[in-house]
């Protein structure tokens, strides 16, 4: 983590104000949240419409913080401690970053898409990790205040930083990028996510894209070779680029894939590869790992050990068992039309269950597309595959009208109470049956999980 002078601290924020009996105090790592100070830390206050920061910074003192950032604009700043004042805490945090990563002997790779990405940032660091010093973002922390927080954690040790970058809007990635300035950038694909802000999958290609803004100059850009909204912007672009994909025509693409019941072999330039995640989508996302890995010249062997022993971040097509030999496939972090339809077929293709049920919930930010959206869903869904479709939520009202279209009625169901699904589910699973669990985030459908596991 960044342990740096307050004087040094100050010029790196081009902030004012410091003492000059604190300007040799030293900080040990930065925070923003009052309840998880560590001794030493640096305490940034953020505003947001709801809160204000500054209110705890007594709080973040009694906990050990050596010293604060302070908005000039804030009253009553406290005594008694080191202050730095900067026009606005949240810029200044995004500024201390940048300097971090720029003073720091690191690469970065920057990973962004539609879907897929917190898996392709697993899938990244484990290959690299292999043969470099490897930081990654953890969590959720992918946004314009998680990913400073990710840099500014990292080990001056560091190699390689793999950042996730996530975003609800227009300008957003291009402000995560030019703070991360990558070395290299992947794009995992343009799906539907955030229609409802950019209004068109041309719009989100766009936004995707912006990962570019702060790419070094002769970097690497590796992405999905098979969507053409890429394609066609990237004609004018000078960085060394790859792609890959399911088309023949890619750099990089599978010649077969295999889907087993603990993972999904295949097939890459006439070499076997195993990944410990179910779904033919993330062999595409192991090609972008792949892709990365060859770029910082790891070599076959260890891109091969570095798939097969990834950890994947949770509820992210997470096979779990209970104790009643019910299998259960945790999905339940987020949704979009095409990862649904992905996660339904690949429960249809495992083979081995005795009953195959999904248990589907609202998908949310699709925009005024949204109801056709859940019922083209439902209509993929294969009543020679499938048992029981069991949906929840008003959105999720649309995914069992579309169905209804290819099952018998008695085999779907809609629920407007959660603890009323949960119930229908433990009485239609039985020992030896297979459930798919997938949602929005918000619809917070682990909860179905858990009653299992």
């Amino acid at each position: 983590m960044i342990q740096r002078t307050l004087k040094e601290v100050q010029t790196m924020l081009n902030g004012t104000g410091l003492k000059a009996e604190s300007e040799l105090i030293g900080i040990k790592g930065v925070t923003t949240d009052s309840r998880q100070v560590q001794p030493k830390n640096l305490f940034f206050p953020l505003v947001g419409e709801n809160f204000n920061g500054h209110q705890f910074a007594r709080k973040a003192l009694e906990l050990g913080a050596t010293a604060i950032v302070w908005d000039i604009n804030e009253e009553n700043p406290p005594e008694n401690i080191p202050v730095i004042f900067v026009e606005d805490t949240l810029k200044a945090l995004q500024q201390l970053a940048k300097a971090y990563r720029e003073q720091v002997d690191v690469k970065v790779v920057g990973v962004t898409g539609s879907n897929g990405k917190t898996t392709t940032k697993d899938m990244i660091s484990s290959v690299l990790a292999t043969t470099f010093s490897v930081h990654k973002t953890k969590g959720n922390f992918n946004n314009h205040i998680g990913l400073p927080l990710t840099l500014l954690s990292m080990s001056e040790e560091t190699e390689i930083a793999v950042l996730e970058m996530g975003m609800s809007g227009k300008g957003e990635i291009q402000l995560l990028s030019e703070i991360a300035q990558p070395d290299a950038a992947v794009i995992t694909n343009i799906g539907e996510s955030h229609l409802l802000d950019l209004g068109s999958r041309e719009g989100i290609a766009e936004a995707k894209l912006e990962i570019v803004a702060g790419l070094k100059e002769k970097g690497y850009f590796t992405y999905f070779g098979d969507e053409p909204l890429l394609q066609d912007r990237l004609k004018s672009f000078q960085f060394l680029t790859k792609t890959f994909g399911e088309q023949s025509q890619n750099d990089y693409f599978p010649t077969s894939i295999t889907q087993e019941s603990n993972g999904t072999s295949f097939i890459l330039k006439n070499n076997h590869y195993f990944i410990p995640v179910l779904g033919k989508h993330n062999v595409y996302n192991a090609l972008a790992a792949y892709s990365i890995g060859q770029y910082f010249g790891v070599n076959d062997e260890a891109i091969k050990k570095g798939l097969q022993e990834i950890e994947i971040t949770g509820m992210r097509l997470e096979l779990l068992k209970s104790e009643d030999d019910i299998s259960i496939i945790n999905d339940a972090y987020n949704a979009s039309p095409t990862s649904m339809i992905a996660a339904i077929q690949l429960l249809e293709d495992l083979k081995g269950y005795k009953q195959k049920i999904v248990v589907l919930g609202d998908m949310l930010e699709l925009g005024d597309q949204e109801i056709l959206f859940h019922q083209q869903v439902g209509k993929t869904i294969l009543e020679q595959e499938i048992s029981h479709v069991l949906t929840y939520g008003k959105l999720g009202a649309e995914i069992a009208k579309g169905a209804k279209e290819n099952l018998p009625e008695e085999r779907v169901h809609h629920f407007v109470d959660k603890s009323e699904l949960i119930q229908r589910v433990k009485e239609v699973a039985k020992a030896g049956d297979i459930i798919l669990v997938k949602a929005s985030r918000g619809m917070k459908l682990e909860e179905v999980v858990n009653v299992f596991i």
